[in-house]
């Protein structure tokens, strides 16, 4: 179920809880807004007017901490009760491809897309490892975590790197680009573990269903079968988890790999702290060296811009 629930804030806790979000800000611009954040699967607008609007499954619980809701509605998410609703009897123990993304939202960093293949035989194998929602690990436990598994499992890793992702975005959306990425991964999977078949496809649902597949439309190597869209897939098989795990240890070694290039603490997300560092790196080498560390259509940009006049 997903829900919507609306406060109306003071100025000083409109601060208190730019300052708490900070982490969690998407790059997005919504008109009269003042920040827009994702925690898990639900979405904080925060309006200059002072009405914040929560949406998800955990808006309730989100809104809770700040006021009480001014006006409340729960309505059944079409996409993704439907796509549970659907999922076949006993799915947790069927042989799952899953496949999910990290990175979309950081300013710095790659964006990565696994795929991963879990015969059922491997199920309780990697459940007892602790393989589960990359969210509840540090990231010293993911790291160790998608070297086991990779040795494990069936997967295909795909990574975008900054200067490659500058390259395609102006012909792409961010959208359209997870879906191509999560298509290919897929493809590129479903030839590697050649005959074995899937008994399902599951794709941790980032975009409606129509959506995903009218773009899927333009790719080259279109997968259409068995496919299942649900966001917090993680929760429904292992298999979008230990994607999940292999992706984020992936991104998380590409932002190492970055910081140490670059000999400054590159950030993960698109907060103020990347603002600074993007600054820095314009002053050690324009727009030309940023370009290979960060997604250039992001906002962060003209901010570092500032900075770095300054």
């Amino acid at each position: 179920m997903s829900q919507t629930q609306v406060i109306k804030v003071t100025k000083d806790t409109m601060k208190k809880m730019k300052t708490y979000y900070e982490k969690n800000r998407l790059n997005r611009t919504v008109p009269y807004s003042d920040f827009v954040a994702k925690v898990g699967n639900t979405t904080i607008t925060a309006y200059t007017s002072g009405k914040v609007v929560f949406q998800g499954p955990e808006a309730e619980k989100g809104a809770a901490k700040w006021g009480t809701p001014a006006q409340s509605k729960t309505s059944t998410s079409t996409s993704s009760s439907k796509s549970s609703s659907i999922l076949p009897a006993n799915f947790s123990q069927l042989s799952v491809l899953g496949s999910d993304e990290v990175g979309n939202g950081s300013y710095f960093g790659p964006v990565t897309v696994c795929a991963a293949y879990v015969d059922k035989t491997m199920v309780a194998k990697l459940k007892a490892l602790g393989v589960r929602d990359s969210k509840e690990l540090t990231d010293p436990q993911i790291v160790q975590l998608s070297s086991v598994i990779k040795e494990l499992i069936p997967y295909k890793l795909l990574i975008v790197e900054p200067e490659k992702y500058n390259q395609i975005q102006p012909k792409y959306n961010a959208v359209h680009m997870k879906v191509a990425l999560h298509n290919q991964a897929i493809h590129l999977l479903l030839n590697e573990i050649a005959p074995t078949k899937p008994e399902a496809i599951l794709i941790d649902q980032f975009t409606p269903e129509a959506n995903y597949r009218k773009y899927v439309r333009s790719e080259q190597n279109q997968v259409n079968e068995k496919l299942y869209f649900i966001t917090k897939g993680e929760q429904y098989h292992v298999a979008v988890a230990a994607a999940s795990i292999i992706s984020r240890a992936a991104f998380l070694e590409e932002l190492d790999k970055e910081s140490k290039e670059l000999g400054m603490k590159v950030p993960s997300g698109a907060g103020a702290n990347s603002d600074k560092v993007a600054a820095a790196v314009l002053v050690k080498g324009g727009v030309a060296l940023l370009s290979k560390y960060a997604k250039l259509h992001f906002a962060n940009t003209e901010k570092a811009k500032k900075i770095a006049a300054k």
